[in-house]
C-alpha cells in the first residue's frame, strides 16, 4: 500500500512541475507590476 501512495505523490509532483514550467506566455498585469517593483528595489540599492 505504501508503494501506491509514493507513486501517487510522485505523479502529482511531476504534474505540478509541468504545470509550473508550462506557464502562460503572455505577460499579465501582476508580472508587469512585479517587474516595476524589482526595478525600483534595484534603483534604491544603487
Amino acid at each position: 500500500m505504501m508503494k501506491n501512495g509514493k507513486s501517487i505523490i510522485a505523479l502529482l509532483a511531476m504534474v505540478a512541475v509541468i504545470v509550473v514550467l508550462s506557464g502562460c506566455p503572455k505577460e499579465g498585469p501582476l508580472e508587469r507590476a512585479g517587474k516595476k517593483v524589482d526595478k525600483a528595489v534595484e534603483d534604491i540599492k544603487k
